[in-house]
């Protein structure tokens, strides 16, 4: 296990200037975020533009976290050597182009070929910007930059689908995807101008990567990812099939649930990073018993608009803290390698958002969106027991 220090000297960085490099990561986050879900909201509109079943338009969400999930190492370790600040221009480069593709696209098979494009981006933008804050700003203002940064998450819940929704309903998706390109465009161009630049300063190999698997912390941050995810979006991708199957819900209410949904995300996101460092296993367990309990309840008090709103907020807090607290599990297993440890939360976050997104597809072309929320609960509750088994067997428990 190599690593390889440069000795370029870092430019000296005002205060101000690695705040407007953290937020520039946020917001290209953000992009990205909003361009990989996008789809859960004008699900049932692209399928009928595109005469296909709620299953296969499934797998607009499929694609890019199987291609993610392959890119994150593959992409990183080919261009370990690589500035990371060109990297994540080109990155975004990449996502631009899979929007304008999307937004042209005359088959259903091209919109899969952008859906890879935004895969790439995923699994190479996410393994670099994940371990980035410590980078960018003071010691001790690493934790409040990854809140900030994390937050692009419940923020592409809470801008990106509701409006895009909304925007989908009034003017075509097609439009969607051009909007959502015009803010890549910009955002590539923050990059460009607030990004110092970022030699890199370990070699990411994949015998560093077999290095990490083998430590008992990562092996528990890939169970409790791979069941919180596998839970998350097994189910919120069919999200909108059942608001307008089982709730009854018109277009209008389907864009004010998903806005409450994502509103409390933002409020997790914070809540998650406030309490992860403190109590690790206990934030992670929360947000688990957040998701079970509501998608499992959902086939029941969901039927009735206020019901589903008291759910998708309680759900919307739950999963805000999911990505800051798995990223910070798999950051504390491997403070000595914080690239390679990005590496592993995105492939492992995306392979298995693929997984979720497959198998619900599966299960709402043969049953119902009421059976997806059930499994993704029962899914959830799993996680629970992970953390006992993980807390049983430390001796020393950082739950302190």
């Amino acid at each position: 296990m190599s690593t390889l220090h440069t000795t370029t000297p870092t430019p000296r960085r005002t205060a101000l200037t690695g705040w407007l490099a953290v937020v520039s990561v946020m917001l290209a986050i953000f992009s990205i975020v909003t361009t990989e879900i996008l789809p859960i909201g004008l699900l049932t509109s692209i399928g009928a533009d595109f005469t296909i079943s709620d299953g296969m338009a499934g797998l607009m969400m499929t694609m890019p976290g199987l291609i993610a999930a392959v890119a994150a190492p593959v992409v990183t370790v080919a261009t370990a050597r690589i500035d990371r600040r060109l990297m994540l221009c080109l990155f975004m480069f990449l996502l631009l182009l899979a929007n304008v593709l999307v937004a042209a696209a005359p088959e259903y098979w091209v919109v899969l070929v952008s859906r890879v494009l935004v895969g790439v981006t995923i699994g190479g933008f996410w393994s670099i910007a994940a371990g980035l804050a410590e980078r960018l700003v003071p010691a001790d203002s690493v934790t409040k930059a990854n809140a900030v940064i994390f937050s692009s998450v419940p923020l592409g819940s809470v801008l990106g689908v509701p409006s895009g929704t909304l925007l989908g309903g009034i003017a075509g998706w097609r439009t969607t995807f051009v909007v959502v390109g015009v803010l890549t465009a910009v955002v590539s161009a923050m990059l460009v101008a607030f990004l110092p630049a970022l030699p890199a300063r370990q070699v990411t190999r994949p015998a560093l990567l077999g290095a990490l698997l083998r430590r008992g912390d990562i092996r528990f941050a890939l169970l409790a990812t791979f069941l919180i995810v596998l839970a998350h979006f097994g189910a919120y991708t069919y999200v909108t099939p059942f608001l307008e199957q089982v709730t009854l819900a018109g277009p209008g209410v389907v864009t004010i649930l998903l806005l409450s949904y994502g509103a409390a995300g933002i409020l997790g996101n914070f809540l998650g990073g406030a309490w992860i460092m403190r109590r690790p296993r206990a934030t992670f367990a929360a947000a688990a018993a957040l998701i079970a309990g509501a998608t499992l309840l959902l086939p029941g008090p969901g039927r009735w608009g206020f019901g589903a709103l008291a759910l998708l907020v309680v759900w919307g807090v739950g999963y805000g803290a999911v990505p800051v607290c798995s990223q910070a599990w798999f950051a504390k297993a491997a403070p000595d390698a914080p690239e390679a440890a990005a590496v592993l939360f995105t492939a492992s976050f995306q392979a298995t958002l693929s997984l979720g997104a497959l198998a619900g597809g599966i299960v709402v072309d043969h049953g119902s969106p009421s059976t997806v929320m059930t499994l993704g609960g029962v899914t959830a509750a799993l996680v629970i027991a992970a953390v006992w088994a993980h807390r049983a067997q430390s001796r020393t428990s950082p739950d302190r």
